[in-house]
């Protein structure tokens, strides 16, 4: 598969010796030295003006700057971040995942502990208690919340005028507002083959039984099990039924949903920060819902959660100036800045939120309104979650052949529980 190849290319790519990396690594501040600059590795190369105004205001407020490393590629990106374990080349920050991808690398005894500074911050309000769960591993914490993203769709606010259409309350809403569209010669819905392949599953499966989703992602359910082929079903005609953008489209989705090139996508809070760099206005060029439920009778709506860590390594290069780091990083100054200019939700509660949409549903989603779900991405182990990417990507191009992708992705999950306990 596509994605199997891209990972172990980007493996033999990280293979190179430490000299030959030397031009990406944190600097060249002599040893013992405390640093003044921290470079920051991540996944997010699109963010790299957030992250450059993040470190100019560091540097002012904490006497640390910050230089983002941005990276395009997942595989390429994972690659370089895990070759670090074994080199000298070590970043002072990087971005990483939650779930069963944290737990890997703290195994490996590679994370520094963060247990002190999640207490203090939960202590002074900067953090939540809920969030902590998300960052332990074996009863300790480690790295902190880069971002906090619930998931819902965003829809070009024009293309809804023009032919008349609200945010659905329904899922059978929801489903005209498509027939509408297809009628427009729009496509109603994103979908992509590479990567974010897993997301209307995900949404899918979350929204029709999310027990199941949990059993799930927990090894205490099949994949071949009968709620998992009708949600495959069921995805397959919303895809037969001509709702869909081309999956091979390589089109940036923030252009897709710009131009009207479909009229929804869905993703976290934080794509509402690739409206903000298209200069797209909230309530005028574009809007928010959250999507209902497929089963109208589920006592809360299913809303998918995701948090994204900010990490450091054991052996930083200068393990005090990264931990300072990341406790600015949580404090209010820091968090304001952050969800302010990305127009998104922050992962402390004391910062106000601006897009009037995603506050409420931020507030919301605090008081419990919805039934959190954690996003598939985390929530699935390293091993099934590469079979499932793959699976899903080729579903998206052959939608007939669903029972071979699950099969395919339950012989990936049966390895990987048969040396696993599958959590209770």
């Amino acid at each position: 598969m596509i994605r199997s190849r891209l990972l172990r290319m980007a493996a033999i790519c990280a293979t190179v010796t430490p000299l030959a990396l030397t031009g990406c690594s944190s600097g060249d501040t002599p040893k013992g030295t405390a640093k003044t600059e921290l470079k920051l590795y991540n996944d997010k190369g699109a963010w790299s003006k957030y992250f450059d105004e993040m470190g100019a205001l560091s540097k002012q407020q904490i006497g640390l700057s910050m230089k983002p490393v941005g990276y395009t590629d997942e595989p390429t990106y994972q690659a370089f971040i895990k070759a670090s374990f074994r080199t000298n080349v070590k970043p002072d920050l990087f971005t990483w995942t939650t779930g069963g991808s944290l737990a890997e690398v703290v195994a490996q005894k590679q994370l520094a502990e963060t247990t002190a500074l999640w207490q203090e911050a939960i202590k002074n309000g900067d953090l939540s208690a809920d969030l902590a769960k998300y960052y332990t591993v074996g009863g300790k914490q480690y790295c902190v919340p880069l971002n906090a993203a619930y998931w819902g769709m965003f829809y070009n606010k024009k293309v809804f005028d023009k032919y008349g259409l609200k945010p659905p309350t329904t899922w059978d809403e929801l489903i005209k507002i498509a027939d509408t569209l297809k009628k427009n010669g729009v496509p109603a819905f994103y979908h992509t083959s590479v990567l974010f392949s897993f997301v209307w599953f995900e949404q899918l499966l979350a929204g029709t039984d999310p027990d199941l989703y949990d059993r799930l992602s927990t090894g205490q359910a099949k994949y071949t099990d009968p709620g998992v082929v009708e949600v495959m079903k069921r995805w397959k005609s919303m895809i037969d039924a001509g709702y869909f953008n081309n999956p091979g489209d390589k089109t940036d989705p923030g252009d897709v949903l710009k131009t009207g090139k479909t009229a929804m996508v869905s993703f976290g809070t934080w794509f509402n920060t690739s409206m903000t760099q298209r200069e797209m206005k909230a309530g005028t060029d574009y809007g928010f819902f959250t999507i209902p439920n497929v089963t109208p009778t589920l006592p809360k709506t299913s809303m998918i959660f995701e948090s994204g860590p900010l990490c450091s390594l054991a052996k930083a290069p200068d393990p005090a100036a990264s931990t300072k780091y990341l406790k600015w990083w949580v404090t209010p100054a820091a968090q304001e800045k952050w969800a302010t200019t990305r127009g998104d939700v922050s992962a402390n509660p004391k910062v106000t939120i601006s897009d009037a949409a995603i506050a409420e549903v931020s507030k919301a989603a605090g008081s419990g309104q919805y039934r959190l779900v954690n996003r598939y991405f985390e929530a699935t182990p390293p091993p099934v979650l590469t079979a499932a990417l793959d699976g899903f990507g080729a579903f998206v191009v052959k939608p007939d052949d669903y029972q071979k992708i699950l099969e395919d992705i339950q012989r990936a999950a049966d390895e990987y529980w048969s040396t696993h306990k599958p959590s209770s």
